[in-house]
């Protein structure tokens, strides 16, 4: 599922974002940001997963908490043992500690988060009645994007009827 963020969110970490949902328990949830590409190369020990990150091929801002966290998501050609953990049927947490030429043949797709989304027992739910998130159900191809920027606008858009409207609202709404 995506926690598409209703305009305007206050938080900036979150304003205008698209979350995917990584898990979500009495205990809390996780996710990443999917629409906040960091312009920065990657770091040392990045550097040679950088050719198999899909376009463009840039870290990601996935959260405001423990930034100096890595997570990798990935669509391969079928199930690497040990290197690959199963998120959905098509999509997984791959282990960035591997050498990347050890399973770069199988990568069809990957994106690089640098920290996540998190919240605590309840604070997911309370920001949901309160509307602070819209949810929705994600694509693959919301994980992978090629158009970023662009994202929040168009899960709204392919969703139809006033959700679709609420794409066209202006990034400043008192200008409306």
């Amino acid at each position: 599922m995506l926690l598409v963020a209703t305009p305007p969110l206050t938080d900036p970490h979150f304003d205008r974002t698209v979350v995917y949902l990584l898990e979500h328990t009495p205990d809390g949830a996780v996710g990443v940001v999917l629409n906040r590409p960091i312009d920065d190369h990657a770091p040392g020990e990045l550097v040679a997963w950088s050719t198999l990150m899909s376009h463009p091929g840039t870290l990601f801002a996935g959260g405001p908490v423990d930034e100096a966290a890595l997570i990798a998501l990935a669509r391969l050609q079928g199930p690497i043992d040990g290197a690959w953990s199963q998120v959905t049927d098509e999509l997984g947490s791959i282990d960035l500690m591997l050498d990347p030429e050890e399973v770069a043949s199988r990568v069809l797709d990957l994106r690089v988060f640098r920290g996540y989304s998190g919240w605590g027992p309840e604070q997911l739910d309370d920001e949901l009645a309160e509307g602070a998130w819209m949810v929705l159900p994600a694509q693959l191809s919301d994980v992978f994007s090629p158009s970023p920027a662009a994202l929040w606008r168009a899960v709204l858009r392919r969703q139809g009827g006033r959700l679709a409207w609420v794409a066209n609202a202006p990034d400043d709404l008192s200008a409306n």
